[in-house]
C-alpha cells in the first residue's frame, strides 16, 4: 500500500484509515500492579480520564502511581480505525493516538489534579511528536467524556500555555476533543513499565509548572 511511505507527522483523513477489525484485541481482566479492574464494570462513583502524552508505558506509570487512581490502562483514541492494533497504529494509518485510560475516585483526587499531572508530565507544545518518539500516534491529546472535563481541559490549556510562554516555550499543540471510543491495547502493553522495570520510557515535562504565573488563578476543582 502506497501509504506505508508516506510522513508519518501528517494526520491521515477516515477515507485513507485501514479498516481494523469488529474483535477487540484481548486484554487482561485486572492490572498487573493493583489487581483492580482495567475494564468495565468499575466500581460506583468511579469516573474516567483519557490522556495522550507520548509513548503510553511511561504515561500510564504516572498515573498509576498517583493516590486516588483506582486503575489504568493503555490503549488508542482518536482515529479511525476499529479495534487496531499496535503495529498498524504505529504504522500512521489509523489516525490514533496512544492514551491512557486513568479509572479516578474523584472523593480522592479531582480531574484538575490529573490535568496537572498531564501538561506538567510531557511537552504540550512538539506537534505531532513527544521528544525522539515522532509520528502521529506520539501527539498530546486530551479526550474528554463530558462538558465539565472539557471546560477544565480548555482553561488549564490556556493557564499552562500562558506559563510556558513566559517561561519562552512555543505554543500548546494539544488535541483537545471528545472521547468517541477507546480501544484497549494488546495485553503486553498494559503496565508495561511494571513488567520491565528498566524498559523504554520516552516522558518528560518542560519543567515549567501549572502554576508558574503567579498573576493567573487555576480554575476552581470540580
Amino acid at each position: 500500500m502506497a501509504l506505508f511511505g508516506r510522513d508519518k507527522s501528517q494526520m491521515i483523513t477516515a477515507d485513507q484509515a485501514l479498516q481494523g477489525r469488529s474483535t477487540p484485541l484481548r486484554v487482561p481482566a485486572e492490572h498487573f500492579v493493583n489487581r483492580h479492574r482495567i475494564q468495565q464494570p468499575f466500581p460506583d462513583g468511579l469516573r474516567t480520564a483519557v490522556f495522550g502524552m507520548g509513548c503510553f508505558w511511561g504515561a500510564e506509570r504516572i498515573f498509576w502511581q498517583t493516590p486516588g487512581v483506582y486503575s489504568t490502562a493503555v490503549g488508542y483514541a482518536g482515529g479511525f480505525t476499529e479495534n487496531p492494533t499496535y503495529e498498524e497504529v504505529c504504522s500512521g494509518l489509523t489516525g490514533h493516538a496512544e492514551v491512557v485510560l486513568v479509572v479516578f475516585d474523584p472523593a480522592q483526587i479531582s480531574y484538575e489534579t490529573l490535568l496537572k499531572l498531564f501538561w506538567e508530565g510531557h511537552n504540550p507544545t512538539q506537534g505531532m511528536r513527544q521528544g525522539n518518539d515522532r509520528g502521529t500516534q506520539y501527539r498530546s491529546a486530551l479526550y474528554y467524556v463530558d462538558d465539565a472535563q472539557r471546560e477544565l481541559a480548555e482553561s488549564t490549556a490556556k493557564t499552562y500555555g500562558d506559563a510556558l510562554k513566559a517561561s519562552r516555550h512555543g505554543e500548546i499543540t494539544t488535541e483537545i476533543a471528545p472521547l468517541m471510543q477507546f480501544y484497549y491495547a494488546e495485553d503486553y502493553h498494559q503496565q508495561y513499565l511494571a513488567k520491565v522495570p528498566d524498559g523504554y520510557c520516552g516522558i518528560g515535562g518542560t519543567g515549567v509548572c501549572l502554576s508558574d504565573r503567579p498573576d493567573v488563578e487555576l480554575p476552581p476543582t470540580r
